[in-house]
């Protein structure tokens, strides 16, 4: 564990086990002293990089316990046909994904600071697709935020899902179409579950993270506008779900 501090922020990277390999999560922690409330962090599938930590550096500042979860044991793909070789596997195993899920999870409820009965999930992508898949499981989240992360789960388990559900996605993303979202709709209906989606127009996938210098797939872009609305628009579920006032 390797930790540094800053005005109000303590951060610290935890290594940890899941999916058979030493996972390296980034925990930010507010100031001050007692339990507060917390959020989990799924990052994108080319794994953690400097932009994910920041997320959870930003919720810290807040006041929220924030951990960033790691996928890829402490690999970053930044070639995209390596990275949809390693994820593509794991989507489509929706244990696999829960596993991971759980395994950071304990990680963030083992933390002195965490409030256990005060933790939401926002994720991104993969990780967005494992939050879900956390809810399916029954887990008692106060709250669960995807963006680009439209995954469908199995028949009839979505009626686990014990908390609201919220998702954004691009109006022009490829990879999550109109078709994708119709079948998530449907679902969180069927399921009867507190759900919000927002459809961000113009955007592409990955519209929230910035593409300098990247390789990235077609219909992949960074919308800066979008990105800064999305975010925003997380911040306030959190505010509702688990206020640091409270």
């Amino acid at each position: 564990m390797t930790t540094t501090s800053r005005t109000k922020v303590t951060t610290c990277s935890v290594e940890y086990p899941a999916d058979g390999l030493t996972m390296v999560g980034h925990l930010a922690l507010p100031e001050g002293a007692g339990p507060r409330p917390a959020v989990l962090i799924g990052p994108e599938g080319p794994g953690l990089s400097d932009f994910q930590r920041r997320r959870a550096d930003a919720l810290a500042e807040l006041g929220y316990v924030a951990l960033v979860f790691d996928i890829n044991g402490g690999r970053w793909f930044d070639d995209p046909a390596e990275m949809l070789a390693h994820v593509t596997p794991l989507l489509a195993d929706p244990d696999r994904m829960r596993r991971i899920g759980h395994a950071a999870l304990d990680v963030l409820r083992a933390e002195p600071r965490t409030d256990p009965d005060r933790i939401a999930a926002i994720g991104y992508g993969t990780g967005g697709a494992i939050a879900l898949e956390l809810g399916r499981d029954g887990v008692g989240l106060r709250g669960i935020g995807t963006v680009n992360a439209l995954t469908t789960g199995r028949p009839g388990e979505a009626a686990r899902i014990r908390c609201p559900v919220w998702a954004g996605v691009g109006s022009e993303d490829p990879i999550m179409p109109p078709v994708q979202r119709e079948a998530f709709t449907a679902e969180m209906r069927a399921a009867g579950v507190d759900w919000r989606l927002v459809v961000y127009g113009g955007a592409l996938h990955a519209f929230h993270h910035p593409t300098d210098g990247l390789t990235v797939l077609p219909g992949v872009g960074h919308h800066p506008v979008h990105a800064r609305r999305a975010w925003r628009d997380v911040v306030g579920l959190l505010d509702e779900w688990v206020p640091v006032t409270e």
